[in-house]
């Protein structure tokens, strides 16, 4: 068995940044297999051939059938993997991180740790999401106060904008078809968002649960970071998918998001937002980052240590 300092597989140095992959990568109604380190997806049509490297997010959608040999290069690889069912996204599966280092992770645990910095860095999330604003003197109830008068202001505003009729957010979980044409878009729309901000989240070593505004769920980060782009990206996109026709509203969205995170270069700006939000300036500046495969001791007064050594032999 390899240990953590010996793995065989692909290191950082090897593979595609985080920031620099494709989003995602939609697939249905095919077979999904392993060919050296590429995964093929073969239909009546015949093979494609992806590099698994290059993958952000793989959606599978119905129809879709993945080998044991596929989803082992994807999660060597680092890429997200989701299932897409007619009822939404579901994020069950995900490659490791592509940070050998433990540091995003530590300060997250860190600021989360505090209440003072758990909610500075809520208050930076607000500032993110609607610029031109002080939330420096926030609590965090006045935070969540704002945030959804913003956030229902604009609904009214890009359902204006686009010429839909808006009668509120109306989901049922488990009960999509219910909802109008705007609010399938909407909630697609958002759930594309998740498996983006899943695997980024997983990417970076960083943890899905210690969240700085949602808590109590396994994703509580994952949901952070995901709202981060809701009011920018998901929900103009979804209005302006509804305004379009009432057919295929969740193809259309999920293709239309696709779009729109490259061109606004959404993985790339991820990372950065998320080493802003946990790191020191100096740490956010390097641009080559530490993802050597290194492990160290904790030690007394903070302290790291080199490790494959016996400290007995300094006691005794």
């Amino acid at each position: 068995m390899s240990t953590v300092g010996k793995r065989g597989a692909s290191s950082p140095h090897e593979l595609t940044r985080m920031s620099d992959r494709l989003s995602f990568i939609y697939l249905e109604r095919c077979t999904i297999h392993r060919e050296d380190n590429a995964i093929t997806a073969e239909d009546a049509d015949g093979i494609t051939h992806i590099p698994s490297a290059t993958i952000g997010t793989l959606l599978l959608g119905p129809g879709t059938r993945v080998t044991h040999q596929a989803m082992s290069v994807l999660g060597d690889s680092g890429a997200g993997v989701v299932w897409v069912g007619e009822q939404g996204v579901r994020f069950y599966s995900g490659g490791r991180s592509l940070n050998r280092s433990s540091a995003l992770v530590e300060a997250q645990a860190t600021a989360w740790a505090n209440r003072r910095t758990r909610l500075n860095v809520a208050r930076a999330m607000y500032s993110m999401r609607f610029p031109g604003e002080d939330p420096s003197g926030l609590s965090r109830h006045e935070l969540l106060g704002r945030e959804g008068r913003r956030v229902k202001d604009r609904y009214r505003y890009e359902a204006a904008r686009v010429g839909l009729t808006w009668n509120g957010r109306h989901y049922a979980p488990g009960d999509y078809d219910s909802g109008d044409a705007a609010n399938q878009a909407v909630t697609a729309a958002t759930q594309c968002m998740y498996g983006i901000a899943q695997t980024t989240v997983a990417a970076l070593g960083c943890s899905p649960g210690l969240g700085f505004i949602h808590s109590g769920h396994e994703l509580a980060f994952v949901l952070d970071i995901a709202d981060l782009y809701k009011t920018e990206v998901a929900i103009p996109v979804a209005f302006e998918v509804a305004a379009e026709n009432p057919d295929d509203i969740g193809g259309r969205t999920r293709r239309a998001i696709r779009d729109r995170v490259h061109d606004v270069k959404l993985l790339r700006r991820c990372v950065q937002d998320i080493k802003r939000l946990l790191l020191s300036d100096e740490a956010t500046a390097d641009p080559t980052g530490d993802d050597t495969d290194r492990v160290t001791l904790q030690s007394d007064h903070g302290m790291n240590i080199e490790s494959g050594r016996n400290y007995g032999e300094d006691v005794f």
